[in-house]
């Protein structure tokens, strides 16, 4: 998998997204269709989007079920962006509806994300799961105690966490429990392959360094051949999960950030 630079970062995005929000915030979505985002969905090949699972209504980006019959039968999806990103903030908006299909995973329950520093859709097994990627996961509250998001889980990837190597595949942040249909704003702050900084309503609830590929991991191992070797990620796509939760994204936006 390439990693990309600061500057290949700029270029691209200046020449798919030349038009600029507020104090230098792009739209990655046009309120409209799906216009530069690919699907791909387990059992599928890159760009066939299963059943409609992710459409456009009502100028939201929707995550559905209501064509699969009634069952999930662990088909993960993810909707990939075209253009990957290296230095950047991320702003993505969400919000969960409805009811969960009754086969998807207990931990599947209300809970989403948006993977970043990813591989391509089209560099994905068919019957892969996830990308290899870092998660931003996305978490509703159950109806009692505690479930926080901006969370971290790792797909075919580690972390440190305070100078040292984190290995194992989540991590909670500090954020409170956002119960109901509510919409969240996250905030990711990702600094290359050096730091990953995850904010809720302008407070930090979670940080870790040095994103890399887990060498124990199939997937990864192809990624690390690729690479010439290299564990860091210094960039990659992101992508918008889809885990038998019905889901919304009113916003997806990023900002360019120097090195």
């Amino acid at each position: 998998m390439r990693l990309f630079t600061a500057a290949l970062f700029a270029c691209s995005l200046a020449l798919t997204l030349s038009a600029s929000a507020e104090e230098g915030w792009v739209s990655l979505f046009n309120g409209r269709d799906l216009e530069g985002w690919t699907p791909k969905i387990k059992g599928h090949p890159a760009g066939e989007n299963f059943a409609n699972t992710f459409r456009v209504e009502d100028g939201l980006i929707k995550v559905r079920y209501d064509a699969y019959d009634g069952a999930f039968k662990n088909r993960f999806g993810h909707l990939f962006y075209k253009t990957p990103l290296t230095n950047y903030l991320l702003r993505v908006e969400y919000r969960f509806v409805g009811e969960q299909l009754p086969d998807g995973p207990g931990w599947a329950k209300r809970n989403s994300g948006v993977m970043i520093h990813g591989q391509t859709p089209e560099s994905m097994r068919v019957d892969q799961d996830f990308p290899v990627s870092i998660e931003v996961q996305f978490l509703g509250g159950s109806g009692s105690g505690t479930r926080t998001t901006a969370n971290l889980c790792t797909p075919g990837t580690n972390v440190e966490k305070d100078g040292k190597l984190y290995t194992p595949h989540t991590l909670n942040s500090r954020s409170k429990t956002y119960a109901g249909d509510q919409w969240v704003t996250v905030e990711v702050e990702a600094r290359g392959s050096e730091r990953i900084t995850l904010r809720l309503e302008g407070e930090t609830v979670l940080a870790y360094e040095k994103p890399q590929y887990d060498p124990t991991d199939a997937d990864a191992k192809r990624l690390i051949e690729a690479s010439g070797g290299k564990l860091l990620i210094e960039g990659g796509t992101i992508s918008l999960q889809s885990e038998s939760a019905p889901c919304d994204f009113r916003r997806v936006e990023v900002k360019a950030l120097a090195p």
